[in-house]
């Protein structure tokens, strides 16, 4: 399986300007609301035409410009499950999932229906309508109509955002339980990085309709390659940074230098850390390399995690006064309340990264 996308489209606001190419099976595409990366969905269904460019999944051309080539949607084979689902409301659940079936024999159509009414655990719903079913059921339904017509590559659309949180960790298992079975190509949108992760093994970062960066995803959250990487994958600390040497920075906002793992190549640019691997030590660990002393500004408790807000080498003036956000658990929140602050915190240099201005 292999899929090559190089196409323009020019938006209202930006430009569509995607090169994609990859032999993975199931691939996320991570964005802000807004980069383009539900109108790419379009474009490789044909809902949309690019203004140039070419659409090839696993060898079958499905756009190209230049050779005035133009597939209909029945025509390349692609299931799309849409944000919304897209169910006919005047269908039962058994003749949504029948759409596009109209090839197949009256016998055949029913035999596939009810096998993915079983696969898809619908139960006795089929003669019902999808206002009389429950969210999680609707996207069944809609899953099972995108595969009926056993596509070669599949486009989900933010399939998760009309569900409430329960719901959506709930079929984000079932989800990745089902695109296993699926033998062909998988395009999974979103904005969510945690659905991104969970459900992708490889990564697209979208920006203003380009792509940012492709990569297997703990490459692409351990190390983001680029400031809005950083930030759609979901780092709370970005800091302007200058580079002293191959593996050290200095960042002047809070007055420190630090170690890195990862090879410096430019001397301007951001330090990136994530909040959870901002680690708080105790007195004797603090003569190793990036430890620096810090005061609490402020913190927010969750239900099972603490989020401080914390100024390096000086006491807080107010609650805004702070430089690095570390996320902990209660317990460990708990038990700082046995000492008195400063506090060490100690920056792993494995987990520092930088990225070029």
């Amino acid at each position: 399986m292999e899929f090559i996308i190089d196409i323009k489209k020019k938006l209202y606001d930006f430009q569509l300007d995607v090169k994609l190419q990859s032999k993975e099976d199931t691939i996320g595409i991570l964005g802000a609301s807004g980069s383009g990366k539900s109108m790419l969905l379009r474009c490789i269904a044909g809902l949309v035409n690019p203004d140039e460019g070419q659409i090839i999944i696993n060898g079958k051309t499905f756009f190209d410009s230049e050779k005035k080539i133009n597939l209909t949607m029945r025509e390349r084979k692609v299931g799309f499950l849409f944000q919304n689902y897209a169910l006919f409301p005047n269908m039962t659940i058994e003749e949504n999932i029948a759409f596009g079936l109209d090839k197949l024999s009256k016998t055949e159509k029913k035999n596939r229906v009810s096998a993915l009414m079983e696969k898809y655990h619908l139960g006795d719903i089929g003669k019902r309508y999808p206002t009389q079913i429950s969210g999680g059921q609707q996207q069944r339904v809609a899953l099972a109509r995108a595969v009926a017509v056993e596509p070669d590559m599949l486009l989900l659309d933010e399939p998760f955002s009309a569900l409430d949180v329960h719901l959506r960790n709930h079929m984000m298992r079932e989800m990745s339980e089902l695109l296993k079975d699926f033998q062909g190509l998988t395009l999974f949108v979103t904005h969510n990085r945690e659905e991104a992760y969970r459900l992708s093994d490889y990564i697209a970062v979208f920006n203003t309709g380009k792509v940012e960066i492709y990569g297997q995803k703990d490459a692409i959250f351990k190390w983001p390659a680029s400031l809005e990487t950083a930030k759609i994958t979901g780092c709370k600390n970005i800091v302007a940074a200058t580079r002293l040497a191959e593996n050290r920075l200095h960042v002047p906002q809070w007055n420190i230098s630090l170690t890195t793992v990862m090879k410096i190549e430019h001397d301007n640019g951001y330090l990136g850390i994530r909040a959870n691997q901002v680690k708080l030590v105790d007195e004797p660990d603090s003569q190793q390399e990036n430890c620096f002393k810090v005061w609490i500004a402020d913190e927010s408790d969750g239900p099972f995690r603490t989020s401080l807000y914390l100024k390096i080498g000086a006491r807080p003036e107010s609650i805004h006064d702070f430089h690095i956000q570390c996320e902990i658990s209660r317990e460990e929140r708990n038990h700082l309340k046995n000492f008195s602050e400063p506090f060490i915190i100690y920056i792993n240099p494995e987990f520092a990264f930088f990225v070029d201005q």
